[in-house]
């Protein structure tokens, strides 16, 4: 990954309190699981921030570098890789997600 990816990426992650790498957009996602993780956020209310990684090559590999995590949609609350569709899937169920989401929007 070029040290201007890594720039980019490091940006987003710590400007937006939620960080979602995704394939399309919060109003047109272009993937199941991605779609998954924006009716999550919609569902419980909180603002959060996209980019569509099949607009930005280098973005859709440098996150993978990134996090150390092979797939896409990636989510990032307050700065920290918290993991893809599966994970957010049973943190929401678990009650878990809201609580963090909570969390880093208070801070």
């Amino acid at each position: 990954m070029s040290p201007e990816t890594k720039a980019k990426i490091d940006n987003l992650v710590q400007q937006n309190k939620i960080m979602v790498f995704m394939k399309g957009t919060k109003l047109m996602p272009q993937c199941g699981f991605s779609n998954n993780v924006v009716q999550i956020m919609n569902t419980l209310g909180v603002p959060f921030e996209t980019v569509d990684v099949l607009a930005d090559s280098e973005v859709r590999q440098g996150i993978k570098e990134y996090s150390n995590w092979p797939t896409i949609p990636q989510i990032y609350i307050d700065g920290e890789f918290i993991g893809g569709s599966d994970i957010l899937i049973k943190m929401y169920q678990d009650e878990t997600l809201r609580e963090t989401v909570e969390v880093a929007l208070a801070s």
